[in-house]
């Protein structure tokens, strides 16, 4: 009994001394563990600050790694983050990397983008892109390949029409030969009256009331809707052409190095320019000599550089600077003359008349009587006073251009001889 009792007292005094030890210890341990949670908060705070933040919007993420989930049925409750904002983060993210993908920084193979190819057309692979076309005409059956039986046209020759000059632009036409398309646009509105002609049933024909040349020019003779074409000849109506042969003409202007040209004018029926007058002992002729003053340089309109819009020629490359000169608001062209030379270099060279292949401008005003009698005014005097202001208006836009042009690059238009 006295060895139980002791040993009892033993384990009562060896619990007590344990119960003390642990009660001394406690607050030592609450005390540790408060220090470490802070120092650790402390710690982090530290490290977030010193990163930058990082944005959704700013990862540039493959589509296909997104979710083609419907947030609208999700919500985080814990988070505490609502369904509109992380419908807004992924929106922004899947937007920013459609821009990437544009760019070309996106490596999803799947998506096409060639800067080089024409605008709009950059989602497409260059191999499918058409960017030029032609006139030539075509069947509705068969196979493509084979619609076209012989050697397409190499040229083009445009008339503008009105009916009542049907026997003209007949004689006209036949001038030209099958390596021609021929292409009437009509500012009477009246077309299917020309099927009387057999050639009429193999041309094109464009109809739009009251308009002119230049305002089909700008429309229909876009440079990638001729590109088929070596020569591109833009005709009036009233043009007599006993004296002339196509074929000849573009055997000349190319062994003359011609960019643009015109056949030389009948010197009896009133001309304008000295420029534009048929000379009998040359085939081609590039300058001539005018009214004391009226030309400041000899290689300079209208002494050289120069001829008239009635019968233009140009060559496929000279068109399309041409083309883009024309003024869209600006239907008759006034003012084009002097201004041609801005597409050739060095104009005085590239730019002449065809003196053995000449025609007769016949000066038959049909399509200024498509004007409006106003103000007591007949309809031609209307449009003849439109001629003047577009001519005015042509100069005042170019000088404005070409002198904002050199202020750009900081040259003074009045030093410079260049222009």
């Amino acid at each position: 009994m006295l060895r139980n009792s002791c040993q009892g007292q033993k384990i009562v005094n060896r619990m007590g001394t344990a119960a003390r030890s642990w009660a001394n210890k406690k607050p030592n341990e609450s005390m540790r563990l408060i220090v470490t949670t802070f120092v650790g908060i402390v710690f982090g705070f530290l490290i977030g600050v010193s990163f930058p933040t990082l944005s959704l919007t700013k990862l540039n993420l493959p589509s296909s790694l997104l979710p083609n989930i419907d947030l609208s049925y999700i919500e985080d409750k814990r988070s505490g983050i609502s369904t509109q904002t992380a419908l807004n983060a992924l929106s922004s993210l899947k937007a920013n990397n459609s821009s990437s993908t544009k760019a070309g920084n996106s490596t999803d193979t799947s998506k096409i983008w060639v800067p080089t190819n024409p605008r709009g057309a950059e989602r497409l692979p260059p191999n499918i892109v058409a960017s030029e076309s032609d006139f030539y005409l075509r069947r509705l059956w068969g196979n493509p390949n084979e619609d076209l039986t012989s050697t397409p046209p190499k040229y083009l020759v445009t008339f503008t029409v009105g009916f009542d000059q049907k026997h003209n632009i007949d004689a006209a036409v036949k001038k030209f030969s099958e390596n021609f398309t021929i292409l009437l646009f009509h500012y009477d509105g009246r077309t299917t009256e020309w099927d009387e002609f057999e050639w009429s049933k193999r041309a094109i024909h464009v109809s739009a009331r009251r308009q002119t040349k230049w305002w089909y020019a700008k429309r229909f003779l876009h440079p990638d809707v001729v590109a088929s074409y070596d020569y591109i000849f833009i005709w009036d109506e009233d043009l007599g052409v006993e004296h002339f042969n196509a074929e000849e003409y573009i055997r000349l202007v190319r062994k003359h190095g011609l960019e643009i040209s015109q056949p030389g004018l009948e010197p009896n029926r009133g001309l304008t320019w000295q420029m534009t007058k048929k000379r009998g002992d040359r085939d081609v002729h590039k300058d001539t000599e005018e009214k004391p003053g009226w030309c400041s340089d000899p290689h300079l309109p209208p002494c050289a550089g120069f001829v008239e819009i009635m019968a233009p020629v140009f060559s496929r490359d000279a068109w399309r600077c041409v083309w883009h000169m024309i003024q869209n608001d600006l239907v008759h062209g006034w003012g084009l003359d002097f201004a041609l030379r801005k597409c050739v270099e060095p104009a005085h060279e590239k730019i002449g008349v065809v003196d053995s292949q000449w025609i007769v401008h016949q000066t038959v005003p049909s399509l200024g009587n498509q004007g409006e009698a106003r103000d007591g005014k007949a309809p031609w005097q209307g449009v003849r006073e439109r001629c003047r202001k577009e001519w005015t208006m042509f100069q005042s836009r170019m000088a404005n251009a070409e002198r904002a042009y050199y202020k750009a690059i900081g040259i003074d238009p009045n030093k410079s001889t260049s222009h």
